[in-house]
C-alpha cells in the first residue's frame, strides 16, 4: 500500500529537502509523486535537457526509503516552446488564442506540440527507466480538465473534416444523416463544413455530436500516444497511470477509452473546491468514486487527496476536524488502495497560493499533519482488505453520447445531468449496497439490477441487450427521456418515445413537458399518497405496463408518472419525469426485495461499506458523513469518523 504526499522540491530552497522527508517518514509517507509541472527545468532551452535536480531529488527519497511517481510535465510546457511554436495553443470558441501562463494551453491536435511533448517523454523515461525507486510514470496532468478539452484552431479545423470524411462515405451521406436540408446547410464537400463556433441562433444538434466525438477521439489520441512511447521506454518495473480530474460528465471525452490502456487508474479527490459553500453530498462522491472504479472494473490510486481548503481566486471550504480524514477512508472504501494527499506544503507565489496542503505557508505541523498521520498508521493494518476486489450486483449504466447529447440540447432550464444521475443512484446507495458506474458497453451478466438515467441516444443492439438480460429476471430502471434519439442525435419520424425501449417498457409517450424554475407537478396512487416532481414530465401511456403512479392534475390525470411492466422473468420500470426520492426510495426497496439483495441499515448520514479479503474476512467502513455525533448498532460515531470493523 502506497501511502504519500505530492510534493514539489523545485518550489523550495534545495537545502529543505532532507528536512521535508524526514517530517514525511515521521508522518508514515513511504512514497511521494514528484515532477509533472517542471518541464522547463528539465529542458530549460531547446533541445538542452537537465535532471540534475531530480537525479538529487530520488537520490535522497531512495535515502529515506520512499519510492517514486514521476509525471511527464507535458501539461506546462516552458516559454522558449510557446514562442517559438505559437500554433500549439488551444483557441477558444469565440476566436481568443489562450495566452502562456496558465496549464494545458496545448492543443491536441497540434502536430508541433506532440513532437516537442514526446521527445520530452522519451528523454525523461529513458533517463530513468533503470532507477528502481521509481515505480511508476504518470502521463501528463488531469487531461481534458478546465476547459483543455476543446478547441477552434485551424488544426482542429482541419482535423475534424477528415474525421468526418472518415465516418461519412461521401458528403451526401453525411448531409442525409445531419438534416441539412433544414436552414438550407447543405454542403458539397466535406472542406465546407465549419467547425461550430458562435452563430446567430444554434448549430445543428448532429454536426454537434459529432464535434464531441472528434473532441474525445483527439485527447484519446494524444493520450494514447503519450502511453505507448512511456510503454516502449519504461523500466519493466515501471507502471503507466495518469490522473483523471473529476466532473466526467462536464467534460467532452470519454474517459473509457485512454484508461483502458493503462496499468491502473489515478483520480484526484476534491469533494470541495473554492467557490463551494459546502462539499458535494456523499452520494455524489461515491458515485464519482464507482465511476472511477468502473472504468477498469479494478481498484484505483487517489493521487491528490484534498486535506487543506482549495481555490484558485477564491479559498474553498475549511474541512471540518477529521472531515478530510474521512474523506481518505471514504476513497479506500469504494476502491482506492493507494492514495496521496495534495499537498506536502502549501504554495507561497505563484496561481496556487489559496491551493492548502498538509503543511501551509507557516512550515509548521498542525492538526492536518496529525489527521493524516493517524489515517496512514490506521489504515496501513487493512491491506488486505482494500485491496480485496468489490463485487456489485447493482450498476449505473451511462453513455458518453447521451451525456454530450444533454449538453448540446439542455430541453430544460433546470436539467442537471448529475442531479439526473443521483436521482437514481442514491436511493439504492442509502441502502449501503456497491453500486458499479459503468457504461453501456459492459458485460452486463453479474447484475441484477440496471439504473438508467436519461439515455436519450440508443440503438438497437444495446436495446436487446437488455431485454435479454430483463427476460432473464433482471430489473432495470430508466428515467425520462429514454431512447427518444438515434445514434446520430436525431428524433425518430414514425416512432413515439421511449422508441426502440417502447416493448421492454410496454409503454408508449404522447407528450412532454420542461418545468422552469418554481414550476411543480404532483403524482399520486390512487390513495392519499402524493409526491412532487420537477424539471420534466411525459404523459405515458400503459401498454402492457402497470401505472404505479398517475399525475394529480386537472388536465393530465389520465396519464402514468411512473409505470412498470413485466417482462419475462424480469422487471422495466419507467419513470417520467424528475420526481421525488419518496417514489424511488419505495421503489427501490421492492426491487431490492424481490432480487433477495441484502441491505445494511444506517442512520441518516452514515454510509456503511463492507469489504472482503480474498481469504475470506469481512469488514466494514462505518462513516459519519455529518457533523453530529451519530451510532451505528450501538457504536457511537463522533463527528466525521470512520471505524472499520473485523466482522
Amino acid at each position: 500500500m502506497r501511502l504519500g504526499v505530492d510534493y514539489y522540491p523545485e518550489h523550495w530552497e534545495k537545502e529543505k529537502i532532507d528536512v521535508d522527508l524526514m517530517r514525511m517518514k515521521e508522518m508514515g509517507v513511504n512514497a511521494v509523486r514528484i515532477g509533472e509541472f517542471a518541464w522547463s527545468l528539465m529542458e530549460p532551452s531547446e533541445n538542452k535537457f537537465d535532471f540534475t535536480f531530480f537525479d538529487h531529488v530520488i537520490a535522497k527519497c531512495k535515502e529515506y526509503e520512499l519510492e517514486v511517481m514521476f509525471g511527464t510535465p507535458t501539461a506546462t510546457f516552458p516559454a522558449w516552446l510557446g514562442k517559438k511554436e505559437p500554433s500549439i495553443y488551444i483557441i477558444s470558441k469565440d476566436g481568443q488564442k489562450m495566452a502562456f501562463g496558465g496549464r494545458r494551453q496545448y492543443c491536441y491536435n497540434s502536430p508541433e506540440y506532440l513532437y516537442y511533448s514526446l521527445r520530452i517523454v522519451e528523454k525523461l523515461v529513458t533517463h530513468y527507466r533503470t532507477e528502481e525507486s521509481l515505480y511508476s510514470w504518470q502521463i501528463d496532468n488531469e487531461l481534458g480538465h478546465e476547459g483543455s478539452d476543446d478547441c477552434y484552431c485551424l488544426n482542429c479545423h482541419q482535423a475534424f473534416q477528415t474525421y468526418l470524411r472518415s465516418n461519412y462515405v461521401n458528403i451526401e451521406t453525411l448531409n442525409e444523416t445531419w438534416g441539412t436540408i433544414f436552414w438550407g446547410q447543405t454542403y458539397h464537400s466535406f472542406e465546407e463544413i465549419p467547425m461550430p463556433t458562435e452563430t446567430i441562433t444554434v448549430h445543428n444538434p448532429a454536426m454537434r455530436l459529432d464535434w464531441a466525438r472528434f473532441r474525445s477521439a483527439s485527447l484519446n489520441q494524444f493520450a494514447q500516444k503519450h502511453i505507448e512511447k512511456v510503454r516502449e521506454l519504461k523500466g519493466g518495473h515501471q507502471t503507466v497511470t495518469t490522473n483523471l480530474p473529476g466532473g466526467f460528465f462536464e467534460k467532452w471525452f470519454d474517459h473509457n477509452e485512454f484508461s483502458r490502456s493503462l496499468d491502473y487508474v489515478s483520480y484526484d479527490n476534491y469533494p470541495v473546491w473554492g467557490g463551494l459553500e459546502k462539499p458535494v453530498s456523499p452520494a455524489a462522491l461515491s458515485l464519482s468514486l464507482d465511476f472511477v472504479r468502473g472504468l477498469t472494473g479494478k481498484n484505483f490510486t487517489v493521487v491528490e487527496q484534498l486535506m487543506g481548503a482549495q481555490g484558485h481566486d477564491i479559498t474553498g471550504y475549511l474541512p471540518r476536524p477529521n472531515q478530510a480524514k474521512l474523506w481518505s477512508y471514504h476513497a479506500m472504501a469504494h476502491g482506492t488502495n493507494n492514495l496521496y494527499y495534495f499537498r506536502w506544503r502549501g504554495m507561497t507565489r505563484g496561481a496556487e497560493q489559496n491551493c492548502l496542503g498538509i503543511l501551509d505557508a507557516d512550515d509548521q505541523k498542525t492538526r492536518k499533519y496529525e489527521e493524516a498521520k493517524d489515517f496512514f498508521e490506521d489504515i496501513s493494518d487493512y491491506k488486505e482488505a482494500i485491496d480485496g476486489p468489490i463485487k456489485a450486483e447493482i450498476a449505473l449504466l451511462y453513455d458518453f453520447d447521451s451525456v454530450w447529447a444533454w449538453r448540446i440540447q439542455r430541453e430544460s432550464a433546470r436539467f442537471n445531468i448529475n442531479e439526473e444521475f443521483l436521482r437514481l443512484y442514491e436511493p439504492f446507495y442509502k441502502k449501503n449496497l456497491p453500486i458499479d458506474v459503468i457504461r453501456k458497453d459492459a458485460d452486463l451478466s453479474n447484475y441484477k439490477i440496471l439504473l438508467i438515467p436519461v439515455m436519450k441516444i440508443t440503438d438497437t443492439s444495446f436495446t436487446a441487450k437488455l431485454e435479454q438480460f430483463t427476460k432473464d429476471g433482471g430489473t432495470v430502471v430508466f428515467s425520462f427521456r429514454a431512447g427518444v434519439k438515434d445514434e446520430h442525435n436525431n428524433l425518430r419520424l414514425g416512432s413515439r418515445p421511449p422508441g426502440p425501449f417502447s416493448s421492454l417498457l410496454g409503454i408508449s409517450i404522447e407528450e412532454v413537458e420542461s418545468l422552469g424554475d418554481g414550476q411543480r407537478f404532483s403524482v399520486t396512487n390512487g390513495t392519499e399518497e402524493y409526491h412532487k416532481g420537477e424539471v420534466w414530465r411525459e404523459m405515458v401511456r400503459v401498454n402492457e405496463a402497470e401505472a404505479l403512479y398517475t399525475y394529480n392534475d386537472a388536465f393530465y390525470s389520465d396519464y402514468a408518472a411512473v409505470t412498470v411492466n413485466k417482462f419475462g422473468a424480469g422487471q422495466a420500470y419507467y419513470i417520467a419525469g424528475g420526481i421525488e426520492s419518496g417514489i424511488i426510495d419505495r421503489l427501490a426497496k421492492k426491487m431490492l426485495e424481490k432480487q433477495n439483495l441484502e441491505t445494511i441499515a444506517s442512520d441518516e448520514g452514515v454510509e456503511v461499506v463492507q469489504r472482503s479479503t480474498l481469504e475470506g474476512k469481512t469488514y466494514q467502513f462505518v462513516m459519519n458523513h455529518t457533523g453530529l455525533l451519530k451510532q451505528h448498532n450501538g457504536i457511537n460515531l463522533e463527528p466525521y469518523e470512520c471505524k472499520i470493523l473485523n466482522l
